[in-house]
């Protein structure tokens, strides 16, 4: 092994490292990625140049300038992104002081580490494969130093590079599948400081929903255990809003309660995988009939986690599409669900007393309010106009364009100020069904909001005023209501598209399913069908050990078997027999001494051998690195059984 890096090794670790940071360039403060880009590009001038590595005081210089430059920026050293900030810059300076193989090798290990980081960010298949791909090439290079004189390509750097990885792949799937799994995300940091996520909020003002109809960022997807309802039916109920200032509306303080309702049809059963959104609650159809486990029920039917969700969560769930709950409900709920801004009276309080007068009872007025909607000029919009300090006002009497937010804002109040208790329920309605993967997608474009009557007699009564406005939103979906020019284009109905986008969100949920959430109860599943049930750590520990051994056993049997094969070979015994014979009469072969400059050697000493030894050795040599063929190896292996020394 060579001690000292030549250049082709400093530009193949160099290019191996700026591989791996690349992803995070745009995760990091914009500085820290041109430090690290200034520091690789010189040090690749300095390899090409042959000029000196800077002096070790200017480099304590730049690690201190940079360290403090990371602590100003993210006021503090720990934790995910100022830990890689740190590691990212280290790494790089780190390239300015390589000057020996165990330097080198020093820089791979970190770099494997960096490789790690990028799962701390992602952990998509796009991203697996990326991170496969420089660990091959990092493996290469590693590969490259230990070469006694560097190879004129790379072919053979990686082809080695290719081989280690395949013949590690069995161990690291045994790992995978037996090593014990513990509580919480494949990957995280939970002293992170949680980033702004796209989804639903606990506040609705208008425009707020409307925003995510150009996100095809998944919210959701889900497993159903038998037939899919029809998509009209898909209420997904998040956070229920209670309370109106004039313009925005919000959340009640968390309610904890176990809600009673009552139901005389079957059930849905479905499985919920929810995508990490930085918020508590979670998701279910409407009605919920149970809890899913460690979660907490509101007394509006509201399913919240008892902590924000940053990893995936996968769970059970039933639930009731017809039902009835809250007959009973308290006086106290409903003076909330009938509150208006104090001084609140704008037109749409004349447009409810005119309603109530004109159809008595709060069933018909609800009604009246709908047909309204839905025959008095209103329209539905992805881009709806801004609205007024009154906006519902302004949009009811003047604007009469809006998306879901302004429908069910409107109606709620209008309900209010009639004396209807009524109030707003945000979620999600539909989603796309994947035929590949036989789920559903629910995606942050499928977001919607709709009301809440309570009525005498019946309860809580489901009312999407956007029904009304555009049946198609609540039959097709959010991408039949626009014309095409105005929707992003994964809503565009373009059948190749559509089909690759559904293979690939079918590849990346089987990713998400079985090996992000490979969890302890996964694990116990998969066990348990293999006939080890009730595995302890103990259990999978000794399997872990044995099957591990047996691996590394083929493997070594294998690899030695390739190593031996030219002593099985005919001609290779013969010549093996041949050299025995000279050995045991003091004429022994020299390790590094070719067949014919033994033959040479052997006539100088015993000339009397001179004519058996040509003879032989010309044969072998022929048969060696020529054609072997049957007759001529039969010839070979009777002169050395009849050779005598």
């Amino acid at each position: 092994m060579r001690e000292r890096l030549e250049l082709r090794d400093t530009v193949w670790l160099t290019v191996s490292l700026a591989l791996v940071a690349a992803p995070h360039a745009e995760r990091l403060a914009t500085w820290v990625s041109l430090l690290a880009a200034l520091l690789i590009t010189w040090r690749l001038y300095l390899a090409r140049t042959r000029r000196e590595l800077p002096h070790r005081a200017l480099l304590i210089v730049i690690v201190a300038a940079a360290s403090a430059g990371v602590y100003l920026q993210y006021a503090t050293l720990f934790g995910r992104d100022a830990g890689v900030a740190l590691l990212v810059v280290m790494l790089t300076l780190k390239l300015l002081e390589m000057r020996t193989v165990r330097d080198a090798m020093l820089l791979i290990f970190l770099a494997y580490f960096l490789v790690i980081t990028n799962f701390l960010y992602s952990q998509t298949i796009p991203t697996a494969l990326y991170m496969l791909a420089c660990v091959w090439f990092i493996t290469a290079g590693m590969i490259g130093i230990h070469y006694s004189r560097a190879p004129r390509s790379v072919g053979p750097q990686l082809r080695t590079s290719a081989v280690l990885l395949v013949q590690a792949t069995p161990l690291m799937l045994v790992l995978f599948v037996l090593f014990p799994r513990v509580q919480g995300p494949l990957w995280g940091m939970p002293t992170d400081s949680q980033r702004a996520s796209s989804g639903l909020s606990d506040t609705m003002a208008p425009g707020s929903v409307s925003q995510l109809t150009l996100s095809d960022a998944v919210a959701f997807r889900v497993v159903f255990k038998g037939r899919v309802p029809e998509l009209n039916r898909l209420y997904w109920r998040g956070p229920v809003l209670w309370d109106y200032d004039g313009r925005t509306w919000r959340a009640p303080r968390t309610r904890y309660a176990r809600p009673s309702y009552n139901t005389e049809f079957y059930p849905v059963d479905y499985t919920v995988t929810v995508e990490p959104h930085g918020k508590m609650w979670l998701f279910a159809l409407d009605l919920p009939g149970r809890l899913p486990p460690r979660a907490l029920a509101t007394s509006d039917f509201q399913l919240l986690s008892p902590e924000p969700v940053t990893a995936r969560v996968r769970y059970d769930m039933t639930s009731f599409l017809d039902y009835s709950y809250g007959l009973d409900e308290s006086d106290q709920v409903l003076k909330r669900n009938l509150a208006l801004p104090a001084g609140y009276k704008p037109r749409t309080l004349e447009l409810a007393q005119r309603l109530r007068r004109q159809h008595g009872t709060d069933e018909a007025v609800m009604q009246a309010a709908f047909a309204m909607f839905r025959s008095e000029g209103f329209s539905y919009t992805l881009a709806p106009p801004r609205l007024g300090d009154n906006s519902v006002d302004d949009f009811l009497f003047n604007t009469r364009s809006g998306f879901c937010e302004h429908y069910s804002s409107a109606f709620v109040v209008l309900m209010r100020a009639a004396g209807i208790p009524a109030r707003v329920v945000t979620g999600y309605l539909g989603g796309e069904t994947n035929p590949i993967g036989d789920y559903v997608i629910v995606r942050q474009a499928d977001a919607h909001a709709w009301g809440e009557v309570w009525l005498r007699g019946r309860g809580w009564v489901r009312v999407d005023p956007t029904a009304a406005v555009s049946p198609a939103r609540v039959e097709q979906g959010i991408g039949a209501t626009a014309a095409a020019s105005a929707l992003p284009l994964f809503m565009h109905d373009n059948l190749v598209l559509r089909r690759m986008r559904l293979t690939w969100d079918s590849m990346a949920n089987s990713w998400n399913q079985w090996v992000l959430g490979y969890t302890p109860e996964r694990q116990r599943a998969l066990l348990s069908r293999a006939g080890l049930e009730d595995a302890t750590w103990r259990t999978l520990a000794g399997l872990l050990l044995a099957t591990t051994g047996l691996i590394v056993l083929v493997l070594a049997f294998v690899t030695l078997r390739r190593l031996r094969v030219r002593v099985h070979d005919p001609v290779s015994r013969a010549y093996a027999a041949f050299c025995a014979k000279l050995a045991r009469r003091g004429l022994a072969r020299d390790p590094a001494e070719g067949p014919l400059a033994y033959a040479l050697r052997i006539a100088r000493v015993r000339p009397d051998l001179e004519a058996a030894v040509r003879e032989f050795v010309a044969l072998y040599v022929a048969l060696r690195y020529g054609d072997a063929s049957g007759e001529n190896v039969g010839r070979l292996k009777k002169l050395a059984r009849e050779f005598e020394a």
